[in-house]
Parts: C-alpha cells; sequence; structure tokens
C-alpha cells in the first residue's frame, strides 16, 4: 500500500468516525471465509457497515478526528473491525445473534 493509499485509508476512517454515532470494534479473527461471508451479508440486512482496517491506519484515523478515544489506539491489537450504525444497539444484537452459532465476534 502506498503512501497516498494510507492517506486515502486514513482519511476515510476519520470521515466515518467523526459521521458515525455508534462505532463498534469487533474481533473477527479466526473465522473462515465462509463465516466471514455470512457476517458480512447480515452486517449488511442489518444496515451495518463492517470494515476490516490496519490498527496503525485505525489509530491515526482516531488521532485525526475530533472525538475523544481516550486510551483506545494504543491497545489495538490483532485483527480489529469496525462496525459502523446508526442505530445503537444493533451492533450488539446482531453480535448477540451470530454468536449462538459461532464463538467470535466479540
Amino acid at each position: 500500500m502506498t503512501r497516498e493509499e494510507k492517506a486515502n485509508v486514513i482519511e476515510d476512517l476519520t470521515t466515518q468516525l467523526a459521521d458515525s454515532s455508534t462505532i463498534y470494534l469487533a474481533d473477527i479473527s479466526g473465522l473462515d471465509a465462509g463465516t466471514t461471508s455470512d457476517l458480512r451479508r447480515a452486517c449488511f440486512k442489518a444496515n451495518i457497515k463492517l470494515a476490516v482496517v490496519k490498527n496503525t491506519l485505525l489509530a491515526k484515523a482516531m488521532e485525526a478526528s475530533e472525538k475523544e478515544f481516550g486510551e483506545l489506539p494504543g491497545v489495538l491489537k490483532g485483527n480489529t473491525s469496525l462496525m459502523f450504525a446508526d442505530t445503537a444497539n444493533a451492533p450488539a444484537k446482531l453480535i448477540k445473534t451470530f454468536r449462538k452459532k459461532s464463538d467470535r465476534p466479540f
């Protein structure tokens, strides 16, 4: 990924962080391709945007954002997935339902 591409990703993430009232961080590491595809479909049906991002780019977007994320950028580890939703509890409900079939996301 070139510097220009990274800068575009950071800019897009910063905009999404600023525009979204509800943001969930989820760990979907260990999910196979089929299960990940099922999760993406479930998110689409529930009007939740799911994005997998690099932690360093997410941390830079959080720093550039006007919102306060506290110590969160420093504790990001492993694979991080972001869930953006207009309804505050929609990602939590989706995760709860999805975990009936799988041990992730959490």
